[in-house]
């Protein structure tokens, strides 16, 4: 999946350093020599250890081959390896990292400009990702990581567990590598977790030949909530007639009053053995703007 998206495999070395590992830390703190697992004949300083991070091992692949190309994507699947302190042999956590910096779209003769890759264009990989692993209910939430950057990271959850940590990296953890001015992305995502909890057998629904109806819905809440909340209200109320929810504008401004924002949504409704009419759209509408009212105090607003 990821190969399909423009992706491009590497393979790294499982053989690291203190040192290396600690350039993902934005004061360069290094982690304990003891949370380590040691090589007692390492054939370089440069590896002396076996990796605790993968997302390390692929922003240096970034790093040595950034000047290479003007967009780079890069990721890998391989295991950490943590100390076991009931075994003598370490813990092996398959991970998948992904690193990510240059244009959005390759320069071409009908593509004069393009502007560079940024949190979103990571977001979309990770949710074609989990579109490939039929995985539909999973949860994007606004967090911190101390290699991120603030404000522009997200942990992936999935029924409830925590999958890992994407975004743009940490303009100090930046300068620790001798990347390009494009923001660089990255992930940390926990392999065995995402496996697992993707589903072995799903179901293919033919498409309908029944049209859809599109309208739209805007409607002005309070900087707190967030766009998650409101497609939850959405699709719980929609059912199985509302079969996208797509945000397409936020509007800030003093008309609408401190602390708040505009949020507007394409709603797409469909039916599978027949056309729905007007009014059935009325009535779910109606449910779903009562049932936002009722739980996100939303307002609203009338077309013009």
């Amino acid at each position: 999946t990821l190969a399909n998206l423009g992706l491009q495999e590497v393979i790294s070395y499982r053989l690291t350093s203190p040192e290396a590992e600690a350039r993902l830390s934005p004061t360069g703190s290094q982690a304990e020599i003891s949370q380590y697992i040691e090589i007692q004949n390492p054939i370089t300083v440069e590896k002396r250890v076996l990796r605790r991070s993968l997302m390390a091992c692929v922003l240096e692949a970034l790093e040595k081959n950034v000047r290479q190309r003007e967009r780079l994507l890069l990721f890998e699947i391989g295991p950490v390896f943590l100390p076991n302190n009931d075994d003598q042999l370490p813990k092996e956590a398959p991970r998948l990292a992904i690193a990510m910096t240059g244009l959005s779209i390759s320069s071409a003769w009908d593509q004069k400009t393009s502007q560079l890759m940024d949190f979103f264009d990571l977001k979309g990989v990770i949710e074609s990702l989990l579109q490939g692993l039929h995985i539909k209910e999973y949860t994007l939430t606004p967090d911190a990581h101390a290699s991120f950057h603030p404000g522009k990271c997200a942990i992936l959850s999935i029924e409830g567990k925590p999958i890992g940590w994407f975004g743009e990296l940490h303009p100090k953890v930046k300068e620790n590598y001798a990347f390009l001015d494009a923001p660089v992305l990255a992930a940390d995502l926990d392999l065995n977790l995402l496996y697992s909890l993707s589903p072995k057998d799903f179901i293919a629904e033919p498409l309908t030949a029944y049209p859809p109806i599109i309208e739209d819905l805007s409607m002005i809440v309070t900087e707190t909530i967030t766009s998650a909340e409101i497609e939850k209200v959405m699709y719980s109320v929609g059912g199985f007639l509302l079969k996208h929810v797509s945000l397409f504008d936020i509007f800030r401004a003093e008309q609408i009053g401190e602390g708040n924002k505009s949020m507007a949504y394409r709603l797409t409704y469909q039916a599978p053995n027949r056309t729905l009419t007007d009014k059935d759209v009325g009535k779910i509408r109606e449910r779903i703007i009562k049932q936002l009212e009722k739980e996100l105090n939303a307002k609203i607003r009338k077309a013009d």
